[in-house]
């Protein structure tokens, strides 16, 4: 089983709706590519304390986690300076991401304002931008790139194919099935106990339950597993006999 995997945005204006995230359904994609899925994502404004404090959770919890945004060098970028903080650790000029600030800015001065965009936390590893040169950092499985998607979906993908190969699933041969059912007993709490003993009986098996609606009407209820093809056909075999002795209308979902 592997670890878990999270993802956090920051900005305020994500959170104020000025801008629309666009890293989610990249970085799901880019996961999803290498057999994996992300099991939490976070949406974070630009406070210092509160950047702060999810890094020492999610560092303490022993997540790798991706974290797009706030590392530039303006006021308003916090990253840099909360992962030092929850590293208990100062900031200091990092030398390998310096020479690729250099060769970004040939024959222009790397001014003090330049140099901030690659003092990070102390200790910390480099993540090359292919985009620009201008770098990002990593600690403690914690990747932090930049929160424009051009330069943060490769690194991205950079990290993971670099670190965390290891933790790739086979994505040929999984496969997803689902029902559509109706009726008045089609309802998520109506049906938990065989929810919970499918999930019981087929631990490998991802299963999901996604009610529809039509205004405050029930529309359907799509019930289904994802998995190996074999584990899925038997599964989906059971949940059938069940609705059907339970007199609840059914379909393949499309």
């Amino acid at each position: 089983m592997t670890r878990p995997f999270g993802l956090i945005v920051i900005g305020d204006e994500i959170l104020s709706g000025k801008r629309q995230d666009k890293h989610f359904a990249r970085v799901a994609e880019l996961f999803g590519q290498r057999g994996l899925r992300l099991s939490w994502v976070e949406y974070l404004g630009d406070d210092r304390e509160r950047l702060t404090a999810t890094f020492q959770r999610t560092m303490a919890a022993g997540d790798v986690v991706f974290s797009c945004g706030g590392i530039g060098n303006t006021p308003d970028d916090h990253t840099r300076q909360a992962v030092a903080a929850a590293l208990g650790v100062g900031l200091e000029l990092h030398p390998e991401a310096y020479e690729e600030l250099k060769i970004r800015f040939a024959g222009e001065e790397i001014t003090d304002q330049r140099r901030l965009l690659v003092t990070f936390p102390a200790g910390v590893r480099m993540i090359p931008n292919p985009f620009n040169r201008i770098a990002g950092f990593m600690a403690n499985d914690h990747y932090f790139v930049p929160g424009f998607p051009q330069m943060a979906h490769p690194m991205i993908e950079w990290a993971l194919d670099t670190f965390h190969r290891d933790d790739f699933l086979p994505v040929a041969g999984s496969v997803e099935k689902a029902f559509l059912l109706t009726g008045p007993s089609a309802y998520e709490s109506a049906l938990l106990d065989l929810m919970e003993r499918i999930v019981a009986d087929y631990p490998s098996l991802r299963l999901f339950s996604l009610p529809s609606l039509a205004g405050k009407e029930r529309r359907h209820l799509e019930l289904g597993v994802e998995g190996t093809p074999a584990l899925v056909d038997r599964a989906m075999a059971e949940i059938r006999a069940e609705v059907e002795r339970r007199g609840i209308t059914w379909t393949w979902r499309p």
